[in-house]
């Protein structure tokens, strides 16, 4: 399912609970020596769809390793990102010739717990939910809007080494293009094109119980990344754009 979100330069692979198959290097299996029984078996199936979309890149198996805030630190030349929710597990990778940044996130297609999509959104966002809301009852917005949130953070900090708040940047929602765009509202230290880059894109996905999200940007002179090349739209079949809503700090999650 997440290739259906992803441009022609990322390679996914997901995996739709654990597998007997997925064993960790040594290395890999001492970042979660202490952890529960099912937070290993987790990290070890995220880790084998990262290896197995790393192998479609024709780069050689090693141990994906945690670095700053837990994120995976990718071999030389390649950039990743790696999620898991209940039931669901996935990774995208691309070379770094070909994409700046690379994210994506799976979330279960539920409603947020009480009070949590008050204290992630900007107003303009709880105003979009609401829209959305009654434009399609069927989605939990608010799922969504905190999937699209997430792909924006676990993009810009391996590639800034900074981190976003709440407040530092807003998405727009294209439902019927199963698109999103977010602008960050803080100064960007990257350029593109001689242009500081603070508008990002990606694809989003609701599908069997599940919300799937990815970001991606192009490398400077490159179009392959762009989300508009993506394989397949995935949106949830609701009607028109919609107006911006806006994403926040969210921690990158431990993968």
């Amino acid at each position: 399912m997440i290739e259906r979100v992803l441009p022609r330069s990322a390679v996914g692979v997901d995996a739709f609970g654990d597998l007997p198959q997925a064993s960790l290097h040594p290395l890999e299996a001492l970042v979660v020596r202490h952890a529960v029984g099912a937070r290993r078996r987790e990290f070890a199936t995220g880790r084998w769809c990262a290896k197995q979309a790393l192998a479609q890149l024709r780069v050689p198996e090693a141990p994906l390793l945690p670095g700053p805030h837990h994120a995976p630190r990718w071999p030389e030349g390649v950039l990743g990102s790696i999620t898991h929710c209940a039931g669901y597990r996935a990774a995208a990778v691309a070379r770094s010739s070909d994409l700046l940044m690379l994210s994506v996130d799976a979330e279960p297609h539920a409603p947020l717990p009480e009070g949590v999509l008050e204290s992630i959104a900007l107003p303009v966002e709880l105003a979009m939910v609401r829209e959305l809301g009654i434009v399609s009852p069927g989605v939990h917005w608010d799922r969504l809007l905190f999937s699209l949130k997430e792909t924006v953070y676990k993009a810009w900090y391996p590639a800034t080494r900074r981190r976003l708040e709440f407040e530092d940047a807003r998405i727009t929602v294209d439902v019927s293009a199963g698109a999103f765009s977010a602008r960050v509202l803080v100064p960007s230290p990257l350029r593109r094109y001689g242009r500081p880059l603070d508008r990002l894109s990606g694809r989003w996905l609701v599908s069997g119980g599940l919300v799937v999200a990815a970001l991606a940007v192009p490398a400077e002179g490159t179009t392959a990344g762009a989300a508009g090349g993506a394989r397949a739209a995935g949106g949830a079949g609701a009607a028109g754009p919609v107006s911006p809503a806006a994403p926040g700090h969210a921690p990158v999650p431990a993968t």
